[in-house]
């Protein structure tokens, strides 16, 4: 896997974020079972970076924690057997598949960690596990979706010994 990590944000972070992103996200694709080598890009971004991707992308003018831009498109959420039909999806130099892009808003993160009792390693951990989901089709719209996210998202933080 290649992560592709951008720091926009101007302040530093108590904790190695690189090395949490690659192992979350690592976690994450053997836990879908993804069959490819992937490239995803991770831009670490303030708030208002945020809002104005949230306002272009999604018509919302507001700060959110976390956005995902999903370069694949699935049948069935985690089914990445048509993945080659799209060649598009592949990095002409690498062959690895661009699973996608995911923008965290560090204030927003930093404010959620306060807000719900964690760690900022929690809550990182958390967005990354998220947001691969979202990379690979997964989404939480109706309460049905959300369930199955939200156990995928801590079964894949508990396997790395992330907890709240």
């Amino acid at each position: 896997m290649t992560l592709n990590i951008e720091m926009e944000y101007e302040k530093a972070l108590d904790f190695d974020y690189e090395a949490l992103a690659n192992q979350v996200a690592e976690e994450a694709l053997d836990f879908e079972a993804c069959p490819y080598e992937t490239e995803i890009n991770l831009v670490l971004t303030g708030e208002d970076e945020i809002q104005a991707a949230n306002r272009e992308f999604r018509d919302m003018d507001r700060v959110t924690d976390v956005l995902s831009f999903p370069m694949v498109e699935y049948d069935t959420p985690g089914d990445f057997s048509h993945a080659e039909e799209d060649d598009s999806c592949f990095n002409p130099d690498t062959g690895e598949l661009m699973l996608g892009d995911i923008m965290i808003c560090i204030p927003r993160m930093q404010e959620q960690a306060v807000n719900y009792g964690h760690r900022e390693v929690r809550e990182f951990g958390f967005l990354i596990a998220h947001s691969m989901l979202h990379l690979m089709g997964y989404d939480h719209m109706t309460p049905e979706e959300a369930k199955v996210m939200e156990e995928k998202q801590e079964k894949i933080l508990e396997n790395l010994g992330i907890t709240r």
